[in-house]
């Protein structure tokens, strides 16, 4: 059947009441009086993620298949004990699959554009995975690299400053390697240690494995670290006002809609990230706007924060982040940087499991720190196998010092912000893996492979908390997560 025709017959189906009868080929597991409740996920009107707009629903049941198989999240709770609300770890997901594009972005670039027109400074920084996917939206093939021209862009609609969330990412590792060695060395806090930089992950463990948050770094993410340097150092290096700054991040990622907007981020009573954009809503503000995408001429990031180093620019990767924390992780343990081999950690990087050799399974690696320390490491994709991963260390079946999650296959990179192919299935593990390829071959041609090596990150430091090196807090860059398992009423 062509698309169009599908989704009518899907509607016209839905609407005519007669979707009981395919209950099994629509993925409805449970008996139900409420027909739309069986056939799609329930979506709060108030979520800061995505939106839901019943009339363009074709029934296909898709957003219920991803979310209950690729998340765990819809089927394992129950919908009268949390009061007929639902829950939602925003990761968006729902609506890479929507056949009829009834779930969308919540969309902010219009207030991008209000303040712009207010007179605020609009900054924008742009997310690693960005760089590898917006040209899709325009009819390049995936993976096709275009940081220049998406900078370019964003300075055609109106942004002040154009900057690098690698940077706030080189940050981020810096951080979570220090509290790795602090957890090896010292038992500051329990092992394994699990990444903190995926909102939709964190807000998975708080909810379904709140006993596991002292596991959970208390490092920022990249982009609530890169939110809070823009409105304190950044503004104090460029005398900027940081009351009238708008600042904005560029992401491949919905559930940082939600992250944004967490009281535990804010400093003195201040919001690091003022609006979350996706690729998607991009491409959406360029063609409102009529900007020529396509014959604009590649520009730069503006000075400062626009230096990283390989290291965060494959954060946007499924074990990119691991990976990134080992070679920091390694000069803090050693006092030395780390051999070559930890700049290609092979191990944990693609789609394909290491035991399984199946897309999105569980990779698992190895480390050596030095003769007496060897570091177990876990890379987990999909928060299904989160699930699974958990499980088995409640059961003790399984061991690990460094345990990567990102909630979205492929990491990033498979994102639900960025573009959808024109036909079924919308995200390809082609597509996944062709962006992944292209930010690696970025990172591996990069100058610099050590976050702590970033001459600007060291700046930072030695200005605005102390020596990188030194065992001490870091307000603006740390944080803390608090359980929400009431929210499932049990």
């Amino acid at each position: 059947m062509q698309e169009m025709t599908r989704r009518e017959w899907l509607r016209m189906m839905g609407a005519a009441g007669l979707f009981p009868f395919f209950s099994n080929f629509l993925q409805s597991d449970e008996p139900t009086s409420d027909l739309s409740a069986s056939i799609h996920i329930p979506i709060d009107p108030n979520n800061p993620a995505i939106v839901f707009d019943q009339s363009k629903c074709v029934y296909c049941g898709a957003c219920r298949r991803v979310c209950r198989r690729m998340m765990s999240v819809d089927g394992f709770y129950d919908f009268k004990k949390t009061g007929n609300q639902p829950i939602c770890i925003h990761c968006g997901q729902c609506s890479t699959v929507c056949e009829g594009e009834a779930i969308v972005m919540r969309p902010e670039w219009q207030a991008v554009k209000a303040a712009k027109a207010a007179g605020k400074t609009v900054v924008v920084s742009l997310s690693p995975a960005v760089r590898v996917a917006v040209s899709e939206a325009f009819g390049q093939p995936a993976g096709t690299f275009c940081e220049g021209e998406v900078i370019a862009a964003l300075r055609a609609l109106g942004a002040d400053y154009v900057l690098d969330v690698s940077f706030g990412a080189d940050l981020t590792i810096i951080e979570e390697a220090k509290e790795l060695v602090e957890r090896l060395k010292h038992q500051s806090a329990p092992l394994p240690q699990f990444t903190s930089c995926c909102p939709a992950w964190v807000e998975f463990c708080e909810t379904y494995f709140p006993h596991y948050l002292p596991n959970v770094s208390i490092a920022k993410s990249p982009i609530a670290m890169q939110g809070v340097v823009v409105k304190t150092f950044f503004a104090k290096q460029k005398g900027l006002d940081p009351k009238n700054i708008f600042n904005v991040a560029l992401t491949p990622c919905s559930a940082k809609k939600f992250e944004i907007r967490r009281p535990e981020f804010e400093v003195e009573g201040m919001r690091g990230m003022d609006a979350i954009v996706t690729v998607r809503e991009l491409a959406d503000w360029i063609r409102a706007e009529k900007v020529d995408y396509e014959n604009l001429s590649p520009s730069s990031y503006d000075s400062l924060l626009g230096e990283a180093s390989s290291a965060g620019i494959i954060f946007g990767n499924t074990g990119g982040v691991a990976e990134a924390i080992l070679r920091t992780a390694y000069y803090f343990y050693n006092g030395t940087n780390p051999p070559n081999e930890f700049l290609q950690f092979s191990a944990v990087r693609g789609l394909l499991g290491t035991e399984t050799q199946r897309p999105g399974g569980l990779k698992c690696a190895t480390a050596v720190f030095s003769e007496t320390c060897s570091i177990k490491v876990l890379v987990v994709q999909g928060c299904a196998h989160a699930r699974e991963v958990l499980e088995q260390l409640q059961a003790g079946t399984i061991e690990a010092d460094l345990i990567e999650v990102m909630a979205c296959e492929g990491g990033c990179v498979g994102g639900a912000g960025l573009p959808r192919a024109k036909t079924i299935p919308y995200l390809t593990r082609a597509m996944r893996q062709a962006r992944i390829e292209a930010l690696y071959a970025r990172g591996d041609a990069a100058p610099l492979h050590l976050a702590h090596e970033n001459p600007i990150a060291k700046q930072f430091y030695a200005q605005t908390i102390g020596e990188m090196e030194m065992r001490k807090g870091a307000p603006l860059l740390q944080t803390s997560y608090a359980s929400r398992a009431a929210d499932l009423g049990e």
